[in-house]
């Protein structure tokens, strides 16, 4: 009702409208709704869809550099004030919350415009179908459910990465995390029986600087082995083109494991409070475990099992 009331304060109500239709030709995708890596990558999966349009982003300034060079988004804002002056025949909002409505109402009052969530808050969802399905929706497309289930992916554009020199063939295992539920503390544990059990196998270590104190402590276990770490060395894009050239990645429910979906490698997943049903599509090769509480209490030949199940199917 708050949005609702909002909506009409502001004059919205007018200008919103059900579909996409051809007159649409230059657009506005606003995502500014949920701030976090993996989730800008599902709610903006399904812009593959959009054909003959010209279409811009204005997201947070934290997740812009992930759309440059984009092969939808023409041009990528964080700033509004790099939008005045700027015309457009419709908008996208990602959800009516009153900062997207305001943001809105400032920059473009009398503009026509479409939601990706619109009024719908609260319970979890897979945003990548969700996204998808509802595109699918505003574009009239009517592609069959079971079609979207094949195709549901994210997806983005990588950067090359000239200060090394990768592997022919090798895993990439993603350490650290942001949150204490979903950072897993055994990977030194796990990595000892992987090089015990798969002779000759390459093992690339990614991650952000949280990830670092796992780096080191595996890397001085094993200085010899066949190991290279890139934890808290690359940009986030750069360590994107790392996990792309992998054959499977082994890591919890994060940005990282997003990038390895954009790049339909193999993965091991692991998950805590949500499962794997709510980040993951049919088209996504997955070996995953879950807990209810933590990923630190999936066990480490559970992950194993897993592990051989990915790299058979990698061999094929």
């Amino acid at each position: 009702m708050k949005r609702y009331l909002f909506i009409i304060l502001k004059r919205e109500f007018k200008n919103e409208k059900d579909k996409i239709s051809d007159s649409h030709k230059k657009i506005l995708w606003i995502n500014k709704s949920a701030p976090s890596l993996g989730d800008s990558l599902m709610d903006l999966s399904s812009r593959v869809l959009i054909e003959s349009k010209n279409i811009d982003l204005l997201t947070d300034k934290k997740n812009s550099f992930i759309y440059e060079n984009d092969d939808i988004f023409k041009d990528t804002f964080h700033e509004t004030r790099d939008l005045l002056g700027k015309v457009y025949d419709l908008i996208i909002l990602d959800s009516y919350s009153t900062r997207t409505i305001r943001l809105k109402n400032k920059l473009f009052p009398n503009t026509d415009f479409v939601s990706m969530f619109g009024f719908f808050n609260g319970p979890e969802v897979n945003r990548v179908l969700f996204s998808f399905h509802r595109l699918n929706n505003l574009l009239g497309k009517k592609i069959p459910s079971a079609e979207i289930e094949n195709i549901a992916r994210p997806s983005m554009s990588i950067t090359n990465v000239k200060s090394i020199k990768l592997p022919n063939d090798y895993i990439a295992i993603a350490l650290g995390g942001e949150w204490e539920y979903r950072t897993y503390k055994y990977w030194t544990e796990l990595v000892t029986i992987i090089l015990r059990e798969y002779k000759n196998i390459n093992v690339v270590l990614v991650g952000s600087k949280n990830g670092k104190d796992y780096a080191n402590s595996i890397m001085s276990k094993f200085p010899k082995h066949h190991i290279l770490d890139c934890v808290g060395k690359y940009s986030f894009k750069e360590t994107a083109k790392i996990i792309s050239k992998s054959n499977i990645f082994i890591g919890c429910d994060g940005g990282l494991m997003h990038v390895a979906n954009c790049f339909e490698r193999i993965l091991v997943p692991l998950f805590a409070r949500l499962e794997p049903k709510m980040q993951l599509t049919k088209t996504i090769i997955a070996y995953s475990e879950y807990d209810k509480d933590n990923v630190s209490n999936i066990s480490v030949d559970a992950i194993i099992r897993n592990f051989d199940r990915a790299f058979k199917a990698s061999k094929k």
